[in-house]
């Protein structure tokens, strides 16, 4: 039985981002995963910067409202594709991450919206490079009966997210 959507019943956003961590940590995601990338996106422009700064970072982005909202709704398309319960011609577009899809992409950008152009092109570099967890995701997401067609673009837009808003606190 579904419940309707009340505001006394809406989270706050500290209780949503440890739902949104969990989440992210059954589907094999670790935050830690994020700094990583965040950190190797920003070493060259900042030599001093820290992975502990990093993961700090990607934690901001995970507990803004409309990131979290983001990954909830990508995060479960997903997993209904896995469980059989979305319809034709869908399911079959998730299933096989098929390429001329693209709303996985526009819901990452949702999320490096926030962080204005340099989000953007952040996000468009690990979505073409795909490295560390953005790319094992996206070749486990090839497997009969796995479906990382949003995973992959969320994790690089959290992680793009981050490196910006590390670009954008210590811009000169």
């Amino acid at each position: 039985m579904s419940v309707l959507y009340k505001e006394e019943n809406r989270l706050n956003d500290v209780q949503q981002y440890e739902i949104v961590v969990k989440m992210l940590q059954e589907r094999g995601v670790m935050l830690e995963d994020m700094a990583q990338i965040t950190l190797d996106l920003q070493i060259k422009y900042l030599p001093a910067l820290s992975f502990d700064l990093c993961l700090e970072h990607v934690k901001r982005v995970v507990m803004k409202r409309e990131v979290q909202n983001a990954v909830l709704t990508g995060l479960e398309l997903d997993i209904l594709a896995e469980k059989g319960l979305l319809s034709e011609p869908l399911s079959s577009m998730l299933l096989n991450d098929y390429g001329l899809y693209g709303i996985d992409e526009i819901l990452a950008l949702a999320i490096v919206n926030v962080y204005g152009s340099i989000g953007f092109t952040n996000f468009g570099f690990v979505d073409k490079t795909k490295p560390g967890i953005i790319g094992k995701l996206d070749e486990a997401g090839k497997k009969p009966g796995v479906c990382n067609t949003f995973l992959d673009d969320i994790v690089g837009a959290i992680a793009a997210a981050a490196a910006s808003s590390i670009a954008h606190r210590f811009a000169t």
